[in-house]
């Protein structure tokens, strides 16, 4: 989970060990002088992302760092997040919660991956916008499905470009009120 963290705010992870004394793990983060909101490049207001209304949004990754960072950015962004670790369990979610407007799903997971779960995503909710979160540049072979991707790592700004996107372009599921 450490490595998953450093990996995904472009860092690194060094584990050491030695026997009778334990073990060390040292975690090395960029470190920077700007403020937190002058961290990111600012966008020509032409390529600033739509601003999506409040979602309810279904987050499904195994990686328990990765669902925290997500969940944590789409709630800075106003949005409601309902998370699953797993396909089966988002399947169980997107029952018991007919109001979901959107799905973010990581696709290497086990059991079930993105583009399985998103097919039968798409049978309970034909018009479900689904948005694929992955390391992967290519799509393995065997992924029968074509979905937007986010690449891993990502940042607030890029998952707020793709969200807004989703929800704007042509999709005609409305927002979950504030």
């Amino acid at each position: 989970m450490i490595h998953g963290l450093a990996v995904q705010l472009d860092g690194a992870l060094r584990l050491t060990s030695t026997p009778g004394r334990g073990t060390r793990a040292d975690l090395y983060l960029s470190v920077t002088s700007l403020p937190a909101e002058e961290s990111e490049p600012a966008m020509p207001a032409s390529d600033a992302p739509p601003q999506a209304s409040r979602a309810r949004i279904l987050l499904v990754d195994d990686d328990v760092l990765i669902a925290m960072s997500t969940a944590g950015m789409l709630e800075d962004l106003g949005h409601e997040v309902i998370e699953a670790n797993s396909g089966q369990s988002a399947l169980e979610a997107l029952q018991s919660n007919s109001g979901v407007d959107l799905m973010i799903t990581d696709f290497a997971m086990p059991g079930m991956n993105g583009a399985q779960l998103a097919i039968e995503a798409r049978r309970m909710m034909p018009g479900l916008p689904i948005l694929l979160a992955t390391g992967y540049a290519e799509m393995p072979k065997g992924a029968t499905i074509e979905l937007p991707r986010l690449g891993k790592p990502y940042s607030q700004v890029e998952l707020a470009r793709e969200i807004g996107k989703l929800l704007h372009n042509g999709d005609t599921r409305p927002a979950t009120p504030a």
